[in-house]
């Protein structure tokens, strides 16, 4: 077994927010133990605890707010290399202007929109904001796609068919089922394959959470998965994130390293460092110096 070389980690998929100061409408009681602020200094002892010395904060609201607290936290802590934030992109002209500000700031790298909230699950599609990923595509900003299972990822599929040359990612590698029948991981693999097929599409390895498993059939499910994420994208293309604090719902920070560690663990240091970091910091444009001062 070959072991992650001693460099800069990054998470690549970290949440903040403050419903005191904002409004994040998917939260609320059923979600109990996130249901307040969530801040930084709450995980930066776990992320000291496996080796992790930077961050990239991805958005959480489909707001300027959220955008503009994470970019808040980010000049308070040089952990944070970068931040996903949010455009409207079924207003273009307004989403254009937003973008042009959020450019001038070195810690911003890309987009996202909370798709996988909306109630209609072909939003994306949309001629208003197909065209706002266009302008994505042209301005080179990655746009984080999140997946709520095979049906989505297909979703995804369509988007990187029309949108050659942006740069995708598939946030929690698109929501492989790891209890599903047989019928839905046969749709996720020939998604992810075709995805895959797409030389600037990358996969997130995050959001992985097993549940209940006496029998331990997720944990051989998702170690296949991840085995096949790394066959179809090679390490190149693949890139850690923690979903903190979504994980705390399912398990505590770090389980999902675990599982990458061990699923992979024939990875080679060069290997390693791509999945650990090296990716993230090629895809969405993150300065090296800034990842190498968060370890100085």
């Amino acid at each position: 077994m070959t072991h992650p070389p001693r460099e800069t980690i990054i998470d690549a998929h970290l949440h903040v927010w403050d419903p005191s100061r904002g409004v994040y409408p998917w939260l609320g009681p059923h979600l109990a133990p996130i249901n307040r602020a969530m801040a930084l200094p709450e995980v930066t002892p776990a992320l000291a605890d496996y080796g992790i010395g930077a961050a990239v904060l991805v958005q959480s609201a489909d707001d300027d707010f959220d955008t503009d607290l994470m970019l808040e936290t980010a000049r308070s802590d040089r952990r944070i290399v970068g931040v996903v934030g949010y455009v409207p992109l079924h207003q273009p002209s307004v989403a254009a202007d937003r973008l042009a500000r959020l450019r001038d700031d070195p810690l911003f790298v890309g987009v996202r929109n909370l798709i996988h909230e909306r109630e209609d699950p072909a939003w994306i599609l949309r001629p208003d904001v197909d065209a706002g990923l266009g302008m994505l595509e042209e301005a080179g900003v990655p746009f984080d796609f999140v997946a709520a299972g095979p049906a989505a990822l297909g979703t995804a599929a369509e988007v990187a068919r029309r949108h050659p040359g942006l740069h995708l990612v598939l946030d929690h590698l698109g929501a492989p089922p790891l209890r599903a029948g047989l019928d839905h991981a046969e749709q996720w693999s020939h998604h992810l394959e075709f995805l895959a097929g797409c030389p600037r599409v990358y996969a997130k390895l995050s959001g992985l959470y097993l549940g209940d498993d006496p029998d331990g059939e997720a944990l051989r499910r998702l170690g296949s998965h991840l085995r096949t994420a790394l066959r179809l994208f090679g390490s190149e293309r693949l890139m850690y994130g923690g979903d903190w604090p979504i994980c705390l719902l399912h398990e505590s920070y770090g389980r999902t390293l675990d599982l990458v560690r061990q699923a992979l663990s024939d990875l080679d240091p060069a290997a390693w460092r791509d999945v650990l970091g090296g990716t993230a910091t090629r895809v969405y444009g993150i300065d090296p110096g800034r990842v190498k001062a968060t370890g100085s």
